[in-house]
């Protein structure tokens, strides 16, 4: 599952999709500084939260340890309500998927973006201060890849999550066919 991201986008268009939608984006701690860069497991990642007086953007760790020590970095959505956890929007404008075979002891990685978008958002959930993302069963573009997939949201649709105002099950979808592009990165 996902396990590796790429965030190459300013914070002024971060900014921007909160302001279109007639909110001020508020950063605890400051404006960052988000450098181009893949956040791993274990990584502080820029995320989206609604605090009392809006949508605030805090580093936050990715994945909190389960019962068993490993790392939750991918949360299952099938079947559970949301609606008393603290929403996350995760900004990436590409996301890492890895199949075999191995090729010189690594498997084969492919690159998922949203073709048109510059980014979009990953839904995910916070708890014990650490970040996770939410997984669906596979859309078309994804499934030749893995039996599951990250939800996927595009820039405006967003809020709808943090504010929950659409009903889980219609916000917790898989991508449709098309848009998910995919390109292999490794081998190249």
């Amino acid at each position: 599952m996902c396990n590796n991201y790429r965030l190459q986008v300013p914070a002024n268009q971060l900014i921007a999709s909160f302001r279109d939608a007639g909110q001020a984006l508020a950063f605890l701690g400051g404006l960052p500084n988000l450098a181009q860069t893949d956040y791993r497991i274990g990584d502080s990642a820029p995320i989206i939260t609604l605090g009392a007086d809006g949508p605030q953007l805090t580093m936050t760790s990715w994945a909190w340890k389960g019962p068993t020590g490993k790392p939750v970095f991918n949360f299952r959505s099938d079947g559970r309500s949301f609606a008393h956890s603290v929403r996350c929007l995760i900004p990436a404008d590409g996301f890492y998927e890895f199949t075999e075979p191995k090729v010189q002891g690594e498997k084969t990685k492919w690159l998922f973006t949203m073709p048109g978008q510059p980014w979009f958002w990953i839904a995910g959930i916070v708890k014990d201060g650490a970040f996770t993302m939410l997984t669906v069963p596979p859309g078309p573009d994804v499934a030749p890849f893995h039996d599951r997939q990250i939800v996927v949201l595009p820039a405006g649709a967003g809020v709808r999550w943090l504010k929950l105002s659409a009903a889980e099950d219609l916000i917790l979808q898989p991508s449709p066919a098309g848009v998910l592009a995919v390109k292999r990165v490794w081998p190249d």
